[in-house]
């Protein structure tokens, strides 16, 4: 990326323009790349910034995703912001929601995309070939509509990430975290607006777990992206924007 990773008081983060904040959340194997075509479309009108989840730095004992929504909340206070926007992909989504029920006065709306919180059928307990590139490619396409929107950069990352025991066993403790807080019974307590914005061909996070957000939530929208999978802000960034420009647009005019 072409944007400068600002380092102080323990948190790390990219932030560019100005005016109403986004808060945009990485997910478990996420990078921040993942969102550069997002920072690029809103910087000119809105102040972007982007924290790096501390999954591979905070207490593996514990590590959570009550511990990064504590971690969210320190950021926010830190930064004096207030009545922003999150915007989360999968356990970025997550950790938004967990955010979002303990500290609703510090959000304006939310934007849901593959978000885990519900059900997610990824990786597993386990890599349990995670020595093998093949291997590790046919899981990270698994995430993707279009296998070819995992690049040798991409899987490169992941079967790097993998391959050291630290950060994979912190992986693995991560998403069995997310998998164990189910928040089915939690969701109503949210009434700002939210955004699902959906890829119609999510085999992680399936069309049926956006159905049952779009239940659960009271005061949500459902958008669908096709021909797309887990991360439609990388597959399918023209579409995925669009969504959320109109979504901003209608809850800020009001």
């Amino acid at each position: 990326m072409t944007y400068q990773v600002i380092e102080e008081e323990g948190f790390k983060y990219i932030e560019a323009g100005k005016g109403q904040t986004l808060v945009l959340l990485h997910g478990l194997m996420g990078e921040l790349s993942n969102w550069e075509l997002v920072i690029e479309r809103f910087k000119d009108r809105y102040h972007v910034i982007i924290p790096i989840l501390p999954i591979y730095d905070l207490p593996i004992l514990t590590l959570g995703v009550k511990a990064l929504s504590r971690y969210l909340h320190r950021f926010l206070k830190f930064k004096s912001l207030n009545q922003v926007v999150l915007v989360g992909n999968s356990l970025g989504g997550h950790v938004g929601l967990v955010f979002t029920v303990a500290h609703q006065e510090f959000v304006k709306a939310l934007v849901l995309t593959g978000s885990s919180g519900l059900y997610e059928n990824a990786f597993g307990g386990s890599f349990p070939r995670r020595e093998s590139y093949d291997y590790i490619k046919e899981k990270v396409e698994f995430t993707f509509y279009d296998p070819a929107t995992a690049t040798k950069e991409l899987v490169d990352d992941v079967f790097k990430t993998v391959n050291d025991r630290s950060r994979v066993i912190r992986i693995l403790t991560m998403a069995k975290s997310a998998i164990r807080h189910n928040m089915s019974k939690e969701l109503s307590k949210i009434t700002i607006p939210v955004s699902l914005i959906w890829g119609k061909n999510d085999k992680v996070t399936p069309p049926e777990v956006a159905k049952e957000f779009h239940q659960l939530l009271p005061n949500s929208e459902l958008n669908w992206v096709d021909q797309c999978g887990h991360a439609p802000m990388m597959e399918q960034p023209e579409v995925f924007n669009d969504y959320l420009e109109k979504f901003l647009d209608r809850i800020l005019l009001k």
